[in-house]
């Protein structure tokens, strides 16, 4: 069996050493260039692993793009495997794929279909995921079903957490899938697509943590935008602070205002959010540096200097 792999993050690691490890080496990884590497949060420099396989490096910005078409025309591949990859793939692309082209989804389709699952899936507060790999065609995750791996989501799940989760599932899908592709008696199970959910794309300013909120929504952002994303954030006056990690606390022996410092020790800051609940910050990033969130003061403030922003617009000429 002659196959290609295309993608660019952890998931496409552990792709590729599978993929080798139970002897279905992929005959060419098309990755992107590190250059491109702002593309995906989750990057991952996949070349030294892949020479040290024998595999094949072809960058490819586009894999739509003539000269990814024209790479995966020489190799005339059996299947393409299409696992941590942001694009969607045209039909040139699938036509290339003598037997099929199979995708990866960290999600149990045919519910959450589209963008930034992990994050999703634990701001939707979902107790069951699942990883997917699937025969694609021209729509958005909506190909048969090659295979699926369902689990529980934890009630403190991290977007680390469910990540690594996620990577297991696709190791033991794949051992399980590969002779069977080789063989020619892989499954095609359709979708049921009256089922079918939808995420909408996730930027970095989604992560923007409203103090004025509960502390179960404030916790739950916070655990669904850390890494490997770019974190849930804040504003400690003027300067960007990033929660990496907090932890939910019931004491509601402090008064104050949301996104109000209440106390600082050792453990972290506590914050309090809009509903007189609290979290606890663990591990925060101010600017561009680093500090823990014990450098916090007590009785400070959170969040968007309004008074500023006030002053600010009162100067603004008027017309």
């Amino acid at each position: 069996m002659r196959t290609a792999l295309i993608g660019a993050v952890d998931s496409t690691r552990v792709a590729l050493a599978t993929m080798a490890d139970a002897g279905h080496p992929p005959a060419a990884l098309l990755t992107l260039p590190p250059t491109r590497a702002a593309r995906h949060s989750d990057y991952v420099d996949l070349e030294p692993l892949a020479r040290s396989l024998g595999v094949r490096v072809v960058h490819a910005p586009d894999v739509n793009g003539d000269d990814a078409l024209a790479a995966l025309a020489a190799l005339e591949p059996d299947h393409v495997f299409v696992i941590g990859w942001s694009q969607i793939c045209r039909a040139p692309l699938l036509a290339a794929c003598g037997r099929g082209a199979i995708g990866y989804h960290p999600a149990p389709l045919p519910r959450l279909r589209g963008r930034g699952v992990i994050p999703w899936t634990i701001v939707l507060g979902e107790r069951e995921s699942g990883s997917t790999l699937f025969w694609l065609d021209e729509g958005m995750d909506s190909g048969d079903v090659l295979d699926q791996a369902c689990f529980p989501v934890a009630p403190d799940e991290t977007a680390a957490s469910l990540y690594a989760k996620h990577l297991v599932a696709l190791e033991t899908m794949l051992r399980r899938s590969l002779d069977r592709l080789a063989r020619g008696d892989a499954p095609r199970t359709p979708q049921d697509h009256d089922r079918a959910t939808y995420c909408a794309r996730r930027t970095p300013a989604d992560g923007f943590i409203d103090w004025r909120r509960s502390a179960d929504e404030v916790w739950t952002l916070i655990r669904a935008s850390g890494a490997p994303y770019p974190g849930a954030f804040t504003f400690r006056g003027g300067e960007r602070l990033v929660v990496w990690s907090a932890e939910r606390v019931h004491d509601r022996r402090y008064h104050g205002v949301p996104g109000q410092v209440q106390a600082v020790d050792a453990r972290g800051a506590l914050v309090q959010c809009g509903d007189g609940d609290h979290v606890l910050l663990r591990d925060v990033q101010l600017g561009a540096g680093s500090g823990g969130a014990s450098a916090l003061k007590v009785h400070e403030r959170l969040g968007p200097d309004v008074v500023a922003l006030w002053e600010r617009v009162m100067r603004e000429p008027r017309n």
